[in-house]
């Protein structure tokens, strides 16, 4: 059951990333930006043909053969039983999801379709996909970080009555 709700999940991401995506490129001219709400963000419709800020531009065969091989290794790895946890999996869900949406565009168009520009700092265009992968791959790191530990029995003190 758990592993058809996280294939859900993905798919929901994939199908929210992908029609906003479509409205922005119907309904925006490219390098137009619409006021959204005033203070917080702006779309902004811009194509990025490279990662993350637009670094490696060009690089689309390169980013889809990164996501590919890392679907399949974490598909592996959770179809053998080394990735089990509950958490992980649904942050490591949120990072593919994203990750399939912005697959999409980059073998379809070329390019990933980026229009949300937030306005309360100095930041890079970005879309749903990235959201979904930032906030997972975030949320991940926190918790193998700070919450995933396990439980060790305290270690009793040993007396030596010679000592």
């Amino acid at each position: 059951m758990l592993y058809c709700l996280l294939i859900a999940f993905m798919a929901l991401i994939v199908l929210v990333d992908q029609l906003v995506k479509a409205v922005v490129s119907a309904n925006i001219p490219l390098g137009e930006v619409i006021p959204a709400i005033p203070g917080i963000f702006h779309w902004t419709h811009f194509h990025n043909t490279g990662a993350a800020f637009s670094m490696l531009q060009g690089g689309r065969w390169l980013f889809a053969a990164v996501c590919l091989v890392g679907l399949a290794v974490t598909v592996a790895l959770v179809w053998k039983k080394v990735l089990t946890n509950r958490v992980e999996l649904w942050c490591l869900a949120a990072i593919f999801g994203g990750g399939i949406g912005n697959l999409i565009d980059r073998l379809r168009l070329g390019y990933v379709v980026d229009m949300i520009e937030v306005e309360f700092m100095n930041f890079a265009v970005f879309n749903i996909a990235d959201a979904f992968i930032s906030c997972g791959a975030v949320a991940l790191v926190v918790y193998v970080l700070f919450f995933d530990r396990e439980k060790k029995p305290k270690e009793e003190t040993v007396h030596d009555p010679e000592a």
